[in-house]
């Protein structure tokens, strides 16, 4: 009779792996407060708010993804060595 194989899982992710990609959306962010900024002093300051709002939600989606696809990338399962003398 055979012994069932056990697995572990090991996640390998590291905070290089996602560094980039946290220095781009914190860009995307500063741009758009930069802009949102430059946006005050019109006539309109609601156009300001709302470009900044529209920008915010829907880079999040994308900085979600990003994250999600690095993390599943960097999950392995691997069989465990199991040890039988018998």
């Amino acid at each position: 009779m055979s012994t069932p194989i056990k697995y572990t899982v090991k996640c390998n992710l590291t905070f290089g792996d996602i560094y980039i990609q946290i220095l781009a959306w914190m860009a995307v962010i500063f741009i758009s407060l930069a802009g949102g900024l430059g946006l005050m002093g019109s006539s309109r300051p609601i156009f300001a708010l709302i470009g900044v709002g529209l920008i915010l939600v829907l880079s999040l989606p994308f900085l979600l993804f990003a994250f999600v696809t690095t993390l599943l990338n960097n999950i392995q399962i691997c069989p465990e060595v199991v040890n039988s003398s018998l």
